[in-house]
């Protein structure tokens, strides 16, 4: 491998900006479009849940897009056609719901389809963003520049529910279509200044095999589904992020029922999750690059997670609502430590034997944790219902779903520890046959 160039924090945070586009769609997605089809147009839950759920099955489709920016030796045309089919998708999501209020019969399959080019069009952006970001981060730099990318997409989203939710006012279906477009327009606008020129001017930190030398799709597939190292990063992604994600819809709920909060405190408490959430990416992000391996941070946020779920399983019989902030704080910030160790652990992970396979890898990586995020949002409300229903009452039901979370965290920290040392795929596969007895560090 060639030489590593210093990292340039200014140009991550310009592919940032592609970020910041997806976190803006996502934001109308899951929020604004959401609550207008379950309050305004008085549709059940299921509806958004489904076309959700959908935007993450498409995301299957990850692995063929890294592919093909692989064999195509090119991450920008791949980041800006997934942002302007990502924003096309938010628009016409928009103009179905809005649709829909007169015309369901039209407006429900024009969702449909909307969703799916949002789901694609996140797959076909974030997957390059995260190669791109991978060949041009010197390996020390992963976590922080993981973390750098990660909030500058919660930095879409809070911005975007804020700016949109004040603009939405006073509230009609027209006035939400020319909102959305607007959001959506933005967020294009953002991933071409963030793009232009950048990946020519943005050395390579790794040597890549020629474009020529490209497998086809299947035998690239093939041969990355055979590398045990993979193999095993993609099942404790999938674990751990099917953990991470079976909290988002029960927390709120959890803290008043079993707490008697009220939404306006529920909501503070939610806050005060994603202040922790930051604060622990910004101290895994400083300390990962002078202090153990990323795999380490990864491991270490896995089993400091699954002491918070534990923690929040009893809180209820151990102590009172008093405790019950610092401890959802305590969760956010494993939940970030995790976080960036992971997504930092998942760059490094992805170069094969000649530095090849990282756009197919990462897809590999982003579609086991898209299946994890759609299941896990789905399971989570489900489990703790099923649970509520079986145990007979609310507190011990929210118990054994946070249990349930604990444990997958533990294997996830297992697994991680499973992963090795290794800096590469090659390395890690090397060891594992024992061509090589030790790896370099991460």
């Amino acid at each position: 491998m060639s030489s590593a160039p210093r990292t340039s924090w200014f140009n991550v945070a310009r592919c940032g900006l592609a970020q910041v586009a997806i976190g803006a769609v996502a934001a109308l997605m899951t929020s604004t479009l959401n609550r207008v089809m379950v309050v305004e147009l008085s549709l059940p839950a299921t509806v958004p849940g489904i076309l959700v759920a959908l935007h993450f099955l498409v995301q299957m489709a990850r692995s063929r897009f890294g592919y093909e920016s692989d064999r195509q030796q090119r991450r920008a045309p791949w980041i800006l056609g997934g942002s302007a089919v990502l924003a096309a998708g938010g628009v016409l999501a928009s103009v179905a719901v809005a649709l829909s209020a007169t015309q369901p019969l039209v407006g429900m399959p024009l969702a449909v389809v909307a969703f799916l080019l949002i789901g694609l069009g996140m797959s076909a952006s974030g997957t390059s963003l995260l190669a791109m970001v991978a060949e041009r981060v010197e390996p020390r730099h992963r976590g922080g520049a993981a973390a750098l990318l990660w909030i500058m997409m919660i930095l879409g989203i809070a911005v975007t529910a804020g700016a949109a939710g004040s603009a939405l006012e006073p509230f009609s279906m027209r006035r939400l279509v020319i909102v959305s477009a607007v959001v959506c327009g933005v967020a294009l606008l953002l991933a071409v200044v963030g793009m232009a020129g950048l990946e020519a001017r943005w050395p390579k930190a790794t040597s890549t095999q020629p474009a020529s030398a490209a497998p086809s799709f299947r035998e690239a597939w093939r041969r990355v589904s055979g590398e045990p190292a993979t193999v095993r990063f993609a099942v404790f992604v999938f674990v751990a992020m099917l953990a991470y994600s079976m909290q988002d819809l029960i927390l709120e709920p959890f803290a008043g029922r079993v707490f008697g909060l009220t939404p306006g405190a529920s909501t503070r408490l939610s806050g005060a999750q994603h202040a922790g959430v930051l604060m622990g990416m910004i101290g895994a992000a400083l300390l990962s690059a002078r202090v153990g391996t990323l795999r380490a941070w990864a491991a270490f946020g896995c089993m400091a997670s699954a002491i918070a779920l534990s923690t929040l399983a009893l809180l209820p019989v151990t102590a009172g609502a008093e405790a019950l902030r610092a401890t959802v704080f305590t969760l956010g910030a494993a939940n970030g430590v995790f976080a960036v160790g992971a997504l930092g652990a998942m760059m490094g992970m992805t170069h094969g034997p000649r530095g090849e396979g990282v756009g197919l890898r990462l897809g590999v990586y982003g579609a086991a944790q898209a299946l994890a995020y759609g299941i896990g949002g789905t399971v989570g409300g489900i489990a703790s219902d099923v649970a509520i229903y079986v145990f007979g009452h609310v507190r011990v039901g929210y118990a054994v779903v946070f249990a349930t979370e604990s444990a997958l965290f533990v294997g996830a920290a297992w697994l991680a520890w499973r992963i090795g040392n290794a800096r590469t795929v090659a390395e890690v596969d090397a060891a594992h046959r024992g061509e090589v007895i030790l790896a370099y560090r991460q």
